[in-house]
């Protein structure tokens, strides 16, 4: 049987649009995975961050309990007293 030129032409165009499409998505799953990729490291920044927030936090809510208890202490001592002497 003879080749179909026509059909060889189709069939070269049909792989010419497959291997098109696939290049473009290759490139755009690059693309992707370079952006999932940045997502990741900033998402572990982020967690960095908030471990850090939550320290700073601790500390400062226990310098915020030393001081409470220094002004109690300090009131405490000052009930009782007469506000006149001296």
């Amino acid at each position: 049987m003879p080749e179909d030129p026509i059909a060889h032409s189709e069939l070269a165009a049909l792989t010419r649009r497959f291997e098109q499409v696939a290049e473009k998505s290759d490139r755009e799953f690059g693309i992707i995975k370079s952006d999932l990729t940045a997502v990741r490291l900033q998402v572990g920044n982020l967690d960095q961050k908030v471990d850090r927030l939550e320290d700073r936090l601790e500390e400062l809510g226990q310098k915020m309990d030393r001081n409470q208890a220094q002004i109690v202490a300090l009131l405490t001592r000052l009930v009782g007293q007469d506000p006149n002497a001296g």
